[in-house]
């Protein structure tokens, strides 16, 4: 195996001695051999003794690792690799189950391929990659998407066009690398979606939420629920199939609440329940004094980069406030942050602070992380990024 050599400097090893599956650009000593980005490289300690396998790649993060061990990365490697991941979710009850088509199958760092996402959905396999390294072993991604799938592998869609590094010279396109699908309804715990990977925000589905949905069901039966940054419905769904008797989805795409009164319809023949609004949330949470029992805050990462970290949180707390200060006495919320650089205890102060400045007992039932499918990567902390509280308000 001729690969180029990361040579790290001295002291500069420990973290992959602790299986940390990134080097960081300032612990690299020298580089040894021509190399571009995605390329395979070595990398060694300063004493020349080898620590891992990895794709470099420019930026501070120069080397996202594949593998500890000194192995041939060949379609072997790949088949096993997916495999393990599959094989992780089937013993976990979340693949082959009739009752669930749609889950993560490889989350990344998780399962110890950073840079690739893959979601599955009833027959459809989406791709996200985020390293150039990555990218260029589709084909072998492919290869053991299709041993392991068989007949049950429809299509495979890559959609890496705004994912992929965007100082490389690669100009990914989203499409699909292998066959085509027109089937795009799922089922989740026996619900119906219909999923627009196509033009949706990540692969189209928030898929990490599938407990969260889940638990919201077991509180709604008789409530008024509001569903905050719906999307695509998917916790009002939840909340109606829970017995809930009123449930309002607010969004600011049209496009969103469109998707989410087909998914309400896919799965009930009485929608009267349920009313959709495409209107900024903020405003909307300005008049709804005592109005719902259970309110769900799901927005979108308001931080992807440490340094709008204080603004995030501002909006968080203002979210939360506004909230809070509405909710009906003896009220649940449901509110989660997905940015990873938001940690658990900045979100857990932040919902602290509102809740001080609300003047009201606010009381913590669940703590909230992502599910099995998302696998975190116990030496790798960064890869928890879902963190949600559910809270009753007295």
């Amino acid at each position: 195996m001729d690969y180029p050599k990361v040579i790290l400097k001295s002291g500069k090893d420990q973290s992959v001695r602790r299986y940390h599956p990134w080097i960081f650009s300032g612990a690299i000593k020298k580089i040894i051999g021509n190399v571009n980005e995605g390329d395979l490289v070595f990398v060694t300690d300063n004493k020349d003794e080898f620590l891992a396998l990895g794709h470099y790649q420019i930026g501070s993060i120069a080397v996202r690792i594949i593998s500890f061990e000194e192995i041939e990365i060949n379609d072997s490697f790949w088949k096993e690799k997916i495999s393990k991941a599959y094989n992780f979710r089937k013993e976990f009850g979340l693949a082959e189950n009739e009752n669930t088509n749609v889950y993560r199958l490889v989350h990344a760092e998780g399962d110890g391929l950073p840079g690739l996402i893959i979601d599955f959905y009833n027959g459809t396999a989406v791709l996200q990659m985020h390293s150039i390294g990555m990218y260029l072993n589709r084909e072998h991604i492919i290869n053991a998407l299709k041993e392991l799938y068989g007949d049950k592998l429809k299509a495979v869609y890559d959609k890496s066009e705004n994912t992929i590094p965007f100082k490389s010279d690669i100009e990914a396109k989203n499409g699909y690398i292998y066959g085509e699908s027109s089937e795009k309804t799922v089922v989740e715990y026996g619900n119906k979606f219909k999923i627009n990977w196509e033009d949706g925000q990540k692969t189209g589905f928030f898929i990490d939420q599938r407990e969260s949905r889940k638990l919201l069901a077991e509180y709604s039966k008789d409530k008024s629920v509001l569903n905050v940054f719906g999307y695509t419905g998917g916790f009002s769904v939840y909340a109606m199939q829970g017995g809930a008797k009123l449930v309002h989805s607010v969004d600011s795409s049209k496009k969103a609440i469109d998707l989410t009164n087909e998914n309400i319809d896919l799965n009930f023949e009485d929608t009267s329940r349920h009313e959709a609004f495409a209107v900024d949330a903020f405003e909307y949470l300005n008049d709804i004094k005592d109005k719902y029992d259970i309110i769900i805050l799901d927005p979108p990462a308001f931080a992807k980069h440490q340094n709008v970290l204080h603004n995030a949180l501002q909006g968080y707390k203002r979210l939360n406030i506004k909230a809070i200060e509405n909710i009906k006495l003896g009220g649940l919320i449901f509110t989660f942050s997905c940015s990873q650089v938001v940690s658990k205890e900045n979100f857990r102060k932040t919902l602290f602070t509102a809740a001080a400045n609300t003047g009201r007992n606010v009381r913590i039932l669940h703590q909230i992380s992502q599910p099995i499918d998302h696998a975190v990567n116990l030496y790798h902390p960064e890869s928890e990024y879902l963190k949600g509280l559910v809270v009753y308000v007295e």
